[in-house]
Parts: structure tokens; sequence; C-alpha cells
């Protein structure tokens, strides 16, 4: 075939990372431990569609948001609907809650989700377009015992990953009885400033929005701007209080940022956010809130939630900061075959399968490659045990078991090879 005929090698798409061997098995851990820890306090799995109807998140993501104005992924289909690519996932999950009468039942409920999420953002070290997000939901009931549970919860999960140089900013944005009275001295304070037309419309429609402006010149001209938390309400403080004490009992640290402004409009009450320093500028890991008016902003009942995600791509370069390896992630089985002769392979085919069915992870070497090479293969494969298996071997009808760790072999009944093998992995 000429060169001019040639296709092209193919790349992922800017700002899509692969995943892939061995680094996947770091991906893999992250991503598995936080769904374990969810699962532990009683949360159970919800799977979301990747695509929603846009009207979904331009009315509960907020439509002053940079995720709705300026990053998802909106595009007609076939029958000329908006629908958009999930930019994240509480909008989706409350959808659900509703379609499904999921409230109707005991509440809180607890849901649990886990995948990729889309957002047209300039790719750097961090931020992807597709990133990679665990996430879960407690909807129906305003206890601050729950905001304290779901810190305490998205704490334990990054202390479970051995990650301890992140810490937790923590605030509250009030409620729908106090805000709009900050809403009016804020924006005052606003429109008394040089804005751009851009920053203008922002304070229009969430002048808090106007508050995560992170220019240096917007950051300065902010400086003596009014807090939410010196405008609380008896009620919103009283809860926030109640939050921070739970969490001083639970021995979970926190600083009080008044300043934190989350990137999405639903947020009220309890706000919060973990950050790691070895990140640089991209510096959030995680993070979530309470929502109490987006249940019925989305068509449903009055009910309040909270919940948070966690970053899993983020999470994987925190623990690169840190220098934190997982244990066995380069590992693909913990048994290597290694046949030597067509009738060995055979018979070695049988035995890898039986492995599999006990339980067992099994591979064998493929091709005719001599007993060097395969056991090289079983080195890269992390495997403890080899099973080699030749022509001396079936004549016996016997199989050599070697054990990798212990540099030890020994020959076993090729018919009790699984029992063999079981022994010495427990042991």
């Amino acid at each position: 075939m000429s060169s001019k005929n040639q296709f092209a090698a193919l790349s992922a798409p800017k700002g899509v990372p692969d995943y892939v061997p061995p680094e996947s098995g770091t991906f893999y851990h992250v991503r598995e431990t936080m769904v374990q820890q969810a699962h532990l306090s009683g949360f159970q799995h919800i799977e979301l569609p990747i695509f929603e109807e846009t009207a979904l998140f331009a009315r509960g993501v907020g439509e002053s948001t940079d995720v709705v104005s300026k990053e998802m992924y909106t595009f007609a289909d076939r029958g000329d609907r908006s629908v958009t690519l999930r930019p994240e996932g509480t909008a989706g999950v409350m959808r659900a809650v509703i379609q499904h009468h999921l409230d109707r039942g005991q509440l809180p409920v607890k849901l649990n989700y886990a995948g990729p999420f889309f957002r047209y953002e300039r790719p750097q070290a961090g931020r992807y377009r597709q990133l990679q997000q665990v996430g879960v939901e407690a909807i129906g009931v305003d206890d601050p015992a729950l905001d304290a549970e779901i810190i305490a919860l998205a704490d334990r999960t990054y202390r479970a990953l051995g990650l301890t140089g992140f810490r937790l900013e923590l605030t509250s944005l009030g409620d729908r009885n106090c805000r709009p009275a900050y809403r009016e001295k804020l924006q005052d304070f606003l429109f008394k400033l040089d804005l751009d037309e851009e920053t203008k419309r922002r304070a229009e429609i969430n002048p808090l929005r106007v508050l995560d402006d992170k220019r240096p010149e917007m950051q300065e001209a902010l400086a003596d701007a009014p807090l939410m938390l010196d405008h609380l309400d008896t009620e919103c403080r009283e809860h926030f209080e109640t939050v921070t004490g739970l969490l001083d009992d639970m021995g979970v640290s926190y600083d009080i940022n008044p300043r934190m402004v989350r990137g999405l409009d639903y947020y009220t009450k309890t706000c919060f956010e973990f950050v790691h320093d070895g990140l640089g500028a991209q510096s959030g890991i995680g993070g979530g809130g309470r929502y109490d008016g987006l249940m019925q902003q989305l068509g449903g009942q009055d009910l309040s939630g909270i919940g948070y995600g966690l970053g899993v791509d983020r999470a994987v370069l925190a623990m690169e900061a840190e220098g934190i390896t997982v244990e066995d992630a380069e590992k693909r089985v913990d048994v290597f075959g290694v046949a030597m002769g067509a009738d060995a392979k055979r018979r070695m085919a049988l035995i890898i399968n039986d492995l599999r069915r006990a339980g067992i992870s099994a591979d064998m070497s493929f091709g005719d490659r001599g007993l060097k090479g395969a056991m090289k293969g079983a080195n890269r494969a992390g495997a403890k045990v080899a099973l080699v298996l030749g022509d001396q071997e079936l004549a016996a009808g016997t199989i050599a078991v070697k054990d990798l760790v212990a540099h030890e072999q020994h020959d076993a009944d090729m018919e009790k090879a699984v029992d063999a093998v079981r022994r010495l992995l427990v042991d």
C-alpha cells in the first residue's frame, strides 16, 4: 500500500485522558475505593444516562454558571431535540428520583454514582474535558447531622486512599429566607464597582458567582465585599454550628472559608470543598453541599438534599504528588501457566479454566515461547504462582508448582492442581 493511501494514526480527543495498564490499576483502585466507602455508609448504586435533555442542566445547574454558559457539550439529536452530555451528577440523580418516585419511600434516599462527566474546558493537568467522578446524594431530609455524615464520608474516603496532604474548606451559603437580603447588599456593593459587561450580567443573575472571579484585580476590588456568613439568619447559623460541632466531635478538621462559592447555582446552607496544594492552581479534588430548592425547581416535591462529587482524576494526581503507590496495582493474575508443547498447552488450558472457575485469577502463556520467555510473562503479570507443564510432567501425571514469592518449587498431582495452588495462595 502506498503511503498516500495509508490512514494517519488516530489519537484520543484533546482533553480526554486514556488510562492504560499499568497506570490504570491505580485509577481503578481509586474509583473502587470511593465507591466502596459510599456503600459502607448505606448508599446504593444509581446508573445515570450519559446525556439528558439540555433543559435539565439549564434549570438545575443554573444559567449564570460557567458550566451552563460556556462548558456544556450540547447538540441536537435526529429528532431536533436539544440534548447535553452530562456535566455533573446531581441534577440527573434528582431527575431520576422524581421520575421513579424514590422520594415516596423511606427518607433520605441515599444514592451513589460513578462515571465520566463532560465539560468543554481548557485542558490542563487535572482538568479534563472528560472527567471521572464518584458522587453521593442524600435526598429528602434537611438535617445537619446528614451534612456532617456526608463531609466525614468524603474525608474518610480520601484517607482510605492514603492521602493526608489535603484540607477541607467549609462555609454556609444561607437559604431562601436570608439569602435575598444578602443578595441585595452584595449587589449594591458590586454595582458601585467598575464591572465589565459579562461580570455585570453575572452580578444581576447570581451575584455570589462574582465572588468566585479569580482575576487578581477583581479579588482586590472584592476585598471589602459583604459575606454571606455574616448575614445568616438564626436558623441557618444554628444549622451551620451544628454541622461544625459534629465534625469537631468526629475529629474531622476544617477551615472556614467565607468566600467559598461552588461552581453550581443550586447550593444552599452547608457548602464544602477539599483542596490539595500539591496540585498547583487546580487544587480542588472534590466538594459538594446542600441544595434545598433543587427538587422543586425540577418539578418535584419541596425536599432538601446534600451530596458531593469526588474527582477520580484529581485523587490520582494527589496520590502521585504525595508519592503514594497502590500495592499490586500492576498485578494481572495470581497464577500463570507455562506449557511446553502442544499436548501440554491443551491440558494447561483446562487447568487454567478450572482455576478461574474456583475464583482464582489465572492466565497462561500463548504462542510458542520458550521457558525463559514464558517465565518473564509470569513476572510481568505479577503472578505469585507459576505452573509449569511439559512432556515429562504429562507422562508422570504431575505439574510443577513454583512459588514465585518464596522462590520454591514442588511437584503436585495434576488432578489436584487447583487445591495445590489454593493452599499456596492461602499460606
